[in-house]
């Protein structure tokens, strides 16, 4: 028997695409965390008070939001779902006049054509950086069946009346267990998984720091430190995982995804026609800053793709080693 759900409702006062917006949090279609639609959403997390699924259901792209929770994390998970509908994504700078005019003029058009698009922020540490370990230096492929493989095999059953196959990421205690034949079976080589380990023991310093940035606790003892600090103090992690983290947990608006092995040649192929490093990148979108994930995230709403050349790289198999 279930409990009742936790509910409330929230009128975004804005157009909200609700695959334009959360599909950020999805690792691949089949990721059993997250069910997604035009009209409804289906999310399964941890919070500080326990497990907790969130049921979303937007009827209409301006319409109210219905919010229904299960679980002990229930009454988290109902406080912070507005945020997953942009309640602290504010576009007003970008949208300034004399800013809107200093941006590409497909960047224009796309801001234009998607205004239903937000930035969610999840308040989540754990699973976000866990997640981008995953897929550092490694296919989609690769990374989705590892993320897959450790939820059906170590994650939990999502609270509630929620749809069949609905799961939760493994818990940090669960994945610092993990023994090497486990890693193995998901294809994770041995540096990315003795980065999770390090990350699993880390998890509730990490989530400490989270929680006091994004106004939940106040700090319990002074000097400098940050969440993005904590992190690059880690061996294994850098930049990337830092960015694809923080646009996730934070929504943040500026953290580029410096290193990725698509992102520059994209960003150059729609801005100047032709495919640049990082660097290049980076001066391109110099002057957007602090909004140049915004701009990002629009660019890729365009449909387009890079152009490709040569061989596609080949997915590796872990198991044997």
């Amino acid at each position: 028997m279930h409990t009742a759900a936790t509910s409330s409702t929230y009128d975004p006062q804005r157009p909200v695409n609700l695959p334009k917006s959360l599909g950020i949090l999805r690792r691949g279609l089949g990721d059993p965390t997250i069910r997604l639609s035009a009209t409804e959403a289906w999310l399964a997390f941890a919070t500080p008070q326990g497990d907790a699924t969130l049921h979303m259901f937007k009827p209409s792209i301006n319409g109210v939001a219905r919010f229904d929770a299960w679980g002990p994390g229930a009454r988290w998970a109902i406080e912070y779902a507005p945020e997953l509908l942009g309640s602290q994504d504010d576009w007003a700078r970008f949208d300034e006049p004399d800013f809107f005019a200093t941006l590409p003029e497909l960047v224009q058009r796309q801001r234009r054509d998607h205004r239903d698009m937000v930035l969610p922020r999840t308040h989540r540490i754990f699973e976000h950086a866990a997640g981008a370990v995953l897929e550092q230096r490694v296919t989609g492929i690769e990374a989705n069946h590892a993320w897959r493989w450790l939820i059906r095999h170590h994650g939990r059953t999502a609270p509630g009346p929620a749809p069949e196959g609905l799961r939760l990421f493994p818990r940090p205690e669960q994945i610092a267990s993990l023994k090497r034949w486990d890693w193995q079976s998901a294809r994770v080589e041995d540096q990315r998984a003795q980065t999770l380990s390090r990350l699993a023991f880390a998890a509730s310093r990490l989530e400490w720091w989270a929680a006091f940035e994004l106004g939940e606790k106040k700090p319990q003892a002074s000097g400098a430190g940050t969440l993005e600090a904590a992190l690059l103090a880690m061996p294994g992690i850098g930049p990337w995982t830092v960015a694809e983290t923080l646009q996730r947990s934070h929504g943040s608006p500026d953290h580029i995804s410096v290193g990725d092995y698509h992102l520059a040649g994209f960003v150059g192929q729609m801005l100047t026609g032709r495919r640049v490093k990082d660097s290049t990148m980076l001066e391109l979108l110099s002057p957007f800053a602090p909004q140049r994930q915004r701009v990002i995230r629009l660019l890729l709403l365009s449909g387009q793709k890079k152009q490709s050349f040569g061989p596609r790289y080949a997915p590796l198999d872990h198991r044997g080693r």
